[in-house]
């Protein structure tokens, strides 16, 4: 079992990707072979970092041998993968759009369809737009055919991630929320 976990903030070691290492602690002490990758380093390592449809079907030429190229085929190995973004306009981050943007070719080739999918996002208040950027990032999740892995529990059928709030180390209730999410992820890829 292979869980990656994309961090669309320009932060590496921030709320966003201590939220996606919570889920992610789960996961590998349940087995899991686990990573956490940067979605904006890999976007800004591109030819360009934004889709400007350059050619129908996609021929990857902004992007083909970078980072990116790399991080698509990731994401095509594994088992399940987490997207977490903080909150920047009551959605995800512009790099995170812009790597969904870019799949263009990974949607024509269906390559990442029935592949399981969570979302984590951190606003800098208790509601602060984290729902609806997990909507959004669930939204792009669908459009690429993917799966997608709730929060749910024991108790009942759950919400649709892990949202919190800034500083994500001290939201308690998030930080369990993302270890039902990982969970879930387990109990998914199963």
């Amino acid at each position: 079992m292979y869980v990656l976990a994309l961090n669309a903030s320009h932060n590496n070691n921030g709320n966003t990707a201590f939220l996606l290492n919570e889920v992610l602690k789960v996961c590998k002490e349940g087995g899991a072979q686990t990573e956490l990758a940067s979605v904006h380093e890999a976007v800004m390592d591109t030819k360009m970092p934004f889709c400007v449809a350059c050619s129908s079907p996609c021929s990857k030429q902004c992007y083909k041998d970078t980072k990116l190229d790399e991080l698509f085929e990731k994401v095509k190995k594994a088992d399940a993968v987490i997207f977490g973004s903080p909150v920047y306009f009551g959605s995800m981050t512009a790099q995170l759009k812009a790597f969904f943007d870019k799949t263009r070719a990974v949607r024509g080739d269906k390559a990442w369809v029935g592949k399981y999918a969570a979302a984590v996002s951190v606003g800098g208040s208790k509601y602060g737009g984290q729902e609806r950027t997990i909507d959004h990032i669930q939204s792009c999740c669908l459009v690429l055919g993917m799966t997608l892995v709730g929060n749910s529990s024991e108790l009942g059928a759950g919400h649709f991630g892990v949202s919190a709030h800034a500083p994500a180390v001290e939201d308690e209730y998030a930080k369990t929320q993302a270890k039902v999410l990982g969970k879930r992820i387990l109990e998914s890829i199963g």
